[in-house]
C-alpha cells in the first residue's frame, strides 16, 4: 500500500514495521511500545508515514494522534503524509476532509477515522489519547507528557505506542532514556522485555578514559562508524555527505547528530546528591510568587544545545525562583530576553562571563541597553552557596518545575577554592536551569547601573 503511494520502504524500515507491527496469540499488539532511535535524515520518516498509512486505512484505528515536540515538524508531517494519499486515488477518495488549520491538522476518512497532528511543547495533547500514538522527537519527551498520556490509555482496547527520536540530549530524554535502559536489561539479562520492541543504531563510542590506543571502542572518524550508525546510506544518505559533515561539526555535535551517541538522565540512583528531592518538594509554590522586583540570569550548556532564562524576586522575607524560559539550541535567547526586559524592567541581567553563556553578554547589552552583570569567581561559588542555604533555611520558593527539578536530581558539586559551584562537566543532565535560577537568585543584591548607553559596550 505504501508503494502504491509513492513511499518505497528500504530494508531497514520494513524490518522496523515487520516486529514492530506483530501480534500475539490473541490478535493483539506482541509490543505495546515500539521505539525507532536512529540519527537524522535516515528515513524514520518513511516508518512513521506507513504505519499512520495501515492504521488509517487499513487497521480500522478510529484516532491516531501524531505528536512532536515542535508545532513545525508536525505541520510538516502533516504535509507529507496528505500529499502521499493525495498520490493514491484509492486512499484519496476515502477521505472526508484535509483539515489544514493550524493546531488542527487532520485527515478524517468518510467512516469517521482521524488521523490528527498536534504539537507536544503547547500542551494540545495532554489529557487524550487515541489506538495509535505516533510520538516524534521522542528526545524531548519528559514525565508530564507520559503522566498525562499513559493512565488514559487504559480505555482502548488494544493501543500502540510509537516513539521516534535521535540520540538523547541529556535531561530532557527523560522517557528515551527509560525506554533505552529497558532495551539494555534485555540484552544482559538474555529476558526479553514483554511489552517493547527497541530499535537503535550507534556506535559504541570511547569514553574519556580510552587511551588513545584503544580498539575496543569505534573510531568515530572512521567510514565503518558511519555505517553502522546509518542504515540510510546508500538510499538517500552518502558517505561522502557524512564526511563533509564531519569537518564541519564539532566532534560532540557530529558523534550526537551522526553517530547515535547521545546523552542520557540517570535511573534515580545517583540522583539528588546536593539537595534532597523531600526538601526541594516541599518548597514548591502553588503559583507564581515573586514581588517588587525581579532579576533574570541565562545560562546554556558547555555544548550550547540547550540555554535557560531564569528569574528571581523577593517573597515572603524570601526568594521565589522561576525557569521563565528553557529550549533547544540559544538563538532565540537575545531576542526573547529582550520581551522579558520590556516587560518586567528588571533589576539587572546576570550572565557568568566564564561559562558557556558569556558569549552572549555583549548581544545582551547592546539589545537591552542595561549592564549584564557577570559574576566574579568567588562570586560563583557564593551564588551556589547562597542558593543551598536558601534550601535549607526553607526562604526560597519554586513552582516544582520539571527542567529544574532535573537539573536538581542530577547536580553535582566542583571544588571552587574553598567553596564549590555547580559541576558542568561530569554530568549527565542539562544544569542550565540550575545555574539561571542560582545566578537569578544571587543578581537580586548584585550592584548594578541602571541605564547605560550601549553604545559604550560596558559590561
Amino acid at each position: 500500500m505504501a508503494a502504491r503511494a509513492g513511499l518505497v520502504l528500504d530494508p531497514w524500515q520494513q524490518f522496523i514495521l515487520d516486529r514492530g507491527m506483530r501480534e500475539n496469540a490473541l490478535g493483539d499488539w506482541a509490543a505495546f511500545e515500539v521505539c525507532c532511535n536512529i540519527p537524522r535524515q535516515n528515513g524514520k520518516g518513511g516508518v512513521i508515514e506507513a504505519r499512520e498509512l495501515w492504521g488509517l486505512f487499513i487497521g480500522g484505528e478510529r484516532l491516531i494522534l501524531h505528536s512532536a515536540h515542535q508545532f513545525k515538524t508536525s505541520k510538516v508531517a502533516f504535509r507529507r503524509i496528505v500529499a502521499l494519499i493525495k498520490n493514491c486515488p484509492d486512499l484519496h477518495k476515502r477521505v472526508k476532509a484535509y483539515r489544514f488549520t493550524t493546531g488542527e491538522e487532520s485527515v478524517e476518512l468518510h467512516d469517521g477515522a482521524i488521523l490528527q497532528f498536534i504539537a507536544r511543547s503547547g500542551g494540545s495533547g495532554r489529557g487524550f489519547t487515541g489506538d495509535c500514538n505516533i510520538m516524534d522527537e521522542a528526545m524531548y519527551l519528559g514525565d508530564d507528557a507520559m503522566d498525562a498520556l499513559m493512565p488514559t490509555m487504559a480505555a482502548i482496547r488494544n493501543p500502540q505506542l510509537w516513539y521516534y527520536a535521535s540520540a538523547g540530549v541529556g535531561s530532557p530524554s527523560v522517557q528515551l532514556a527509560r525506554l533505552r535502559r529497558r532495551a539494555l536489561a534485555s540484552l544482559e539479562t538474555g529476558v526479553p522485555d514483554p511489552s517493547l520492541a527497541y530499535f537503535e543504531w550507534s556506535i559504541n563510542a570511547h569514553s574519556d578514559e580510552c587511551a588513545p590506543s584503544c580498539t575496543e571502542h569505534d573510531d568515530p572518524d572512521a567510514p565503518e562508524s558511519a555505517l553502522i550508525a546509518n542504515p540510510g546510506i546508500g538510499y538517500r544518505l552518502t558517505l561522502e555527505k557524512i564526511e563533509n559533515e564531519r569537518l564541519s561539526m564539532s566532534p560532540e555535535g557530529y558523534a550526537r547528530e551522526r553517530l547515535g551517541v547521545g546523552s542520557y538522565p540517570s535511573d534515580g540512583a545517583d540522583t539528588w546528591q546536593v539537595i534532597g528531592e523531600d526538601a526541594w518538594r516541599s518548597l514548591a509554590a502553588a503559583e507564581s510568587a515573586p514581588e517588587g522586583m525581579v532579576a533574570f540570569a541565562v545560562d546554556m550548556t558547555p555544548e550550547r544545545s540547550h540555554a535557560a532564562i531564569a528569574v528571581a524576586g523577593a517573597w515572603r522575607g524570601g526568594t521565589h525562583v522561576e525557569v521563565v524560559d528553557h529550549r533547544p539550541g540559544t538563538s532565540w535567547v537575545v531576542a526573547r530576553a529582550k520581551e522579558l526586559h520590556a516587560r518586567w524592567k528588571p533589576k539587572a541581567w546576570i550572565v557568568d562571563a566564564g561559562g558557556p553563556a558569556g558569549s552572549l553578554m555583549q548581544d545582551l547589552a547592546d539589545e537591552l541597553g542595561v549592564e549584564v552583570v557577570s559574576p566574579k569567581t568567588r562570586e560563583v561559588a557564593q551564588a551556589a552557596g547562597q542558593f543551598y542555604d536558601a534550601v535549607t533555611d526553607q526562604s526560597v520558593s519554586h513552582l516544582d518545575q520539571a527542567p529544574l527539578a532535573t537539573a536538581l536530581a542530577g547536580a553535582q558539586k566542583r571544588p571552587l577554592g574553598d567553596a564549590w559551584a555547580w559541576a558542568r562537566r561530569g554530568v549527565t543532565v542539562d544544569i542550565s536551569p540550575l545555574v539561571a535560577v542560582t545566578l537569578a537568585k544571587w543578581g537580586l543584591g548584585a550592584e548594578v547601573e541602571d541605564e547605560i548607553d550601549p553604545l559604550d559596550n560596558i559590561w
